[in-house]
């Protein structure tokens, strides 16, 4: 009579298996080691892609620049230098939980057009989504402020109210808030302009949420133009200031030397002769 692995060969056979030997025989233990190991390494890759995805879907969401990266800046001047250290101290402090949940953080970029401080701030960001998976939203207070005023025409159809509504609880979402262009070419903020903002950042304060603010003002042209509401706010934050005064690396544009050629007169509209 066949025994019970002969049957078994019989049946490999029939099926057109390989019929197994012997010396190929893998004991229970050691099979399902590796029956584990090889799980545990395709669930490591699902993980790994899982997770690059997301970060992807940040970068995406964020819309920032991606060219405001670390590897791109040019540390060409002592502002710079002192900047990027204090971002990659703030960088790395993420790294303890405790520090995370302990109050919201606030970092003040001010200086001149070109200095570098939009730059640094998206470098931040860019660093803390890949790092941490950090929700970073970048926007300019003027966009933010047109869009909230056109939330008050009630006769518009393109449901602009709606939209603004959804853009405002996005900003109270987000784990990190950039706000670039603040007050620019603006003395004073208007009164409600002021007392938005202001409640936008004590909400945010209150969910221990943290902002990067953009600014060409000093320190006490802001405070002006802010209003002091809303400047008493930023006082709530644990907060970094950093003044950016190097030189500006923006590339001027030249003029042609047809242009550089004064002698002839130049037209000029609605002169009086």
């Amino acid at each position: 009579m066949d025994s019970f692995k002969d049957k078994l060969n019989s049946l490999a056979r029939t099926l057109g298996k390989a019929v197994p030997n012997e010396s190929e025989y893998i004991d229970y233990k050691t099979l399902r080691k590796q029956y584990e190991a090889q799980a545990n390494q395709e669930i490591a890759q699902l993980q790994q892609q899982s997770k690059k995805q997301r970060i992807e879907m940040l970068h995406g969401r964020s819309d920032l620049n991606p060219r405001w990266t670390f590897a791109n800046l040019i540390e060409d001047s002592d502002d710079v230098v002192e900047a990027v250290s204090i971002a990659q101290s703030f960088i790395a402090a993420h790294e303890d939980k405790a520090w995370r949940e302990a109050g919201s953080h606030m970092m003040i970029f001010y200086g001149d057009y070109g200095r570098g401080k939009s730059h640094i701030a998206g470098a931040i960001a860019h660093q803390l989504i890949d790092q941490y998976e950090v929700t970073v939203l970048y926007r300019q207070l003027s966009t933010l402020l047109e869009m909230r005023h056109s939330a008050y025409d009630f006769g518009s159809q393109d449901n602009a109210g709606q939209k603004f509504r959804a853009a405002h609880q996005e900003l109270l979402d987000v784990d990190m808030l950039i706000l670039d262009e603040v007050c620019v070419n603006e003395t004073v903020l208007k009164k409600n302009s002021q007392s938005w903002l202001g409640n936008l950042l004590r909400q945010r304060l209150v969910n221990k949420k943290n902002c990067i603010l953009i600014t060409n003002h000093n320190l006490g042209d802001l405070e002006q133009a802010l209003g002091r509401y809303c400047f008493e706010s930023l006082k709530e934050y644990d907060t970094y200031k950093v003044r950016f005064s190097g030189p500006s690396r923006r590339k001027g544009l030249t003029l042609d030397e047809e242009d550089q050629v004064t002698s002839a007169p130049r037209y000029q509209p609605n002169q009086v002769r």
